[in-house]
Formats: C-alpha cells, sequence, structure tokens
C-alpha cells in the first residue's frame, strides 16, 4: 500500500505541476536568504575577529554561504523539471535521473535541518571564543606600536563603547592587566615606581578603566581612574556610589549579540527547511502521477501519486535488504580476487 496515495486527472496534476513550480522559484529566493544570512554572519565575525581565540566561529556562517548556493541549485533545477512536466516529451529527458535527484534531495533536506540545530547549540563553544580572545585582547590594548596589535586598542574602544559594556566578565578586569603604554609612564616618579615594584611582573596596574567604559548617559563626570579610592574623589564611596562606567562585561555582551543572531538565522534555516520539505514530496507526487498513467499516449488519462510506493515499514526494509545484498556482493568480489590471486 502507497503511503498518501492521491488520485490524479490531468487538471490535478497540471495544477500540482504549476504550484510546486512556483514554490521551488520561492524556495530559490529562500536559499539566496540563507546565503545572505550566512555572508552576513561572517562579517559581523569578520568586524572582531581580533577578539575571537580561534576561527572555528567560522564553520557556521561558511556552512550556511554553502547550504544556500545548494539550496539556489536544486531548486533552480527542481523548478525546471516541474515546468517541463507540462510536456511529456521535455519530462522523459528528466525522469531517469529524477529517483537520484530525490534522494539528494532527503540528504541535502537533513544536512539543512542539521544547520539549523547548529545556530542553536554553537552558542555554547562561542561563549568560551568570546571570554579567552577578550581576554587576550585586554592584554595587548597598550601595545599600539607592536605590528599585527596597532588596532586593538581601537577595536577594543569601539566594541565596549558600541556595546556599551567594560572588561571581559565586568569593569575590574581592567584592573588586573597594564592598559597604559609604557610610552605614557613617567618611570622617574616615585608612584610609577611604586606600582610597577609591587608587581611580580613588572606591571603598572591601577584601579582605573579606559575611557571608553565611562557612560555618557552619567550626570557625574566619569570616575574612571582610583576607582576604588574614596578620598580622591568629592563626595565619592565607591561601596555605595552608582558607578558611571558600563557594569555589563563584553564577552557577556557579545554573546547576547551573537546568539540572538544565530537563534533568528536557526529559525528562519528551520522554516526553509520546511519549505524544502514541501517541494520535495511535490516533486515526488509530480514523478509518481506521471509514471502511473494509465494510458501513457493519453495525457488526460487518470494516475496515482504518493510519497512512497510502499509503506514507511515495507520502504526501510527493502532499503537494509539492498545494502546488505551490496555487502554480501562485495565480499564475495574480496573472496574472488584472494582465491584468484593464490592460483596464481
Amino acid at each position: 500500500m502507497a503511503l498518501m496515495l492521491v488520485k490524479f486527472d490531468l487538471k490535478k496534476r497540471v495544477k500540482l505541476a504549476q504550484t510546486v513550480w512556483f514554490m521551488y522559484w520561492f524556495a530559490v529566493m529562500a536559499g539566496v536568504l540563507v546565503f545572505s544570512m550566512g555572508l552576513f554572519f561572517k562579517i559581523e565575525l569578520r568586524k572582531r575577529s581580533e577578539l575571537m581565540d580561534n576561527n572555528e566561529s567560522h564553520l557556521l556562517p561558511n556552512l550556511l554561504i554553502f547550504m544556500g548556493l545548494i539550496a539556489c541549485g536544486i531548486n533552480a533545477f527542481g523548478g525546471k523539471v516541474c515546468y517541463d512536466s507540462l510536456d511529456p516529451t521535455k519530462f522523459a529527458k528528466w525522469k531517469p535521473m529524477l529517483k537520484i535527484f530525490l534522494g539528494f534531495c532527503v540528504g541535502f533536506n537533513v544536512l539543512l535541518l542539521l544547520t539549523a540545530l547548529m545556530c542553536f547549540v554553537m552558542r555554547i563553544p562561542l561563549q568560551f571564543t568570546l571570554a579567552e580572545g577578550l581576554r587576550n585582547g585586554m592584554r595587548y590594548y597598550k601595545d599600539t606600536d607592536t605590528p599585527g596589535r596597532c588596532y586593538m586598542k581601537r577595536t577594543l574602544d569601539l566594541m565596549q563603547m558600541e556595546f556599551r559594556c567594560c572588561g571581559n566578565d565586568n569593569y575590574r578586569d581592567w584592573f588586573e592587566i597594564q592598559w597604559v603604554s609604557n610610552r605614557y609612564l613617567d618611570f622617574s616618579a616615585k608612584e610609577v615606581k611604586d606600582r610597577i615594584g609591587s608587581n611580580v611582573d613588572g606591571q603598572y596596574l591601577m584601579d582605573g578603566v579606559p575611557f571608553s567604559c565611562c557612560n555618557p548617559s552619567s550626570p557625574r563626570p566619569c570616575i574612571q581612574f582610583q576607582m576604588t579610592n574614596n578620598s580622591a574623589h568629592y563626595s565619592y564611596d565607591h561601596y555605595t556610589e552608582e558607578l558611571n562606567v558600563w557594569k555589563r562585561g563584553c564577552s557577556d555582551a557579545l554573546l547576547s549579540y551573537y546568539g540572538g543572531m544565530m537563534n533568528t538565522i536557526g529559525a528562519l534555516v528551520v522554516l526553509i527547511t520546511m519549505l524544502e520539505i514541501a517541494v520535495t514530496i511535490g516533486l515526488q507526487y509530480v514523478d509518481s502521477s506521471l509514471s502511473t498513467l494509465a494510458n501513457p499516449e493519453d495525457p488526460e488519462s487518470e494516475s496515482e501519486g504518493w510519497i512512497l510506493e510502499k509503506t514507511v515499514k515495507e520502504t526501510f526494509t527493502d532499503i537494509m535488504d539492498k545494502m546488505k545484498a551490496m555487502g554480501k556482493g562485495s565480499k564475495v568480489e574480496e573472496g574472488g580476487e584472494v582465491a584468484v590471486a593464490t592460483v596464481s
């Protein structure tokens, strides 16, 4: 018994082919959308590639770009097949390759669904990538004269102002690294000598943050230096005062930004996968309805269409039997080659 058997006459077959043709070209545009989303995501990651610990984060956008290109190709081909199905003479040339094409479409739909799932699960490795990348980037903030790190200060400042964040986990991360370049330090000053001497790594550490951490909406002038020194500022207590720097860490801000983007892309890819499944089923109905014409020489004769010629269980059993037969055939060939070699 065929799965989801439907009877067709000429009018229904024409309407089916036209509908699936329209859906295929809509799916081509969906493929362009997947490609565009992958390209946009890749560009957004490239903007802050210096703050990424590795290049694994580009796996997802590269996969989206690849899947988008494949989707455009197979959907354009499927649309052409549906268009030619209205003319039996044109459709005849596509008939021998349709089963292979439909099998490829099923595999592509599975890969597209896995791509959508990756959009949701890649948030976890991205979290570690951002945290480690930001931690390393902050160490190079002061190295504005070092080749390869000249733009790290600019990148971090722009990021902190754009995402309204400060440090990796919070603003106190800046207290643990030297972010002021040595060229701006007076090494003859007692304060500088004391700070460098008190640190085992010989770094100039202070309870201050870069200007990009300042909140411009705060009514009080930004307190970015001596943030824990109550006597350095008028009417100030760092334990109770509402600091006028961004409280949110940049790893959390970036993860929220990229994570939200990935969730949106994932949801759209799921919807596109459903569209791809629909057009694959539609093409299967077009193929089966034209293959079962009661009178192939009479286009107006009735026919039957289905998703599977047999039930799911029977189809699965047939596939397993074919795979076992192929496995036995390969073993027989290997045994024959061994026997020939022994005789020779």
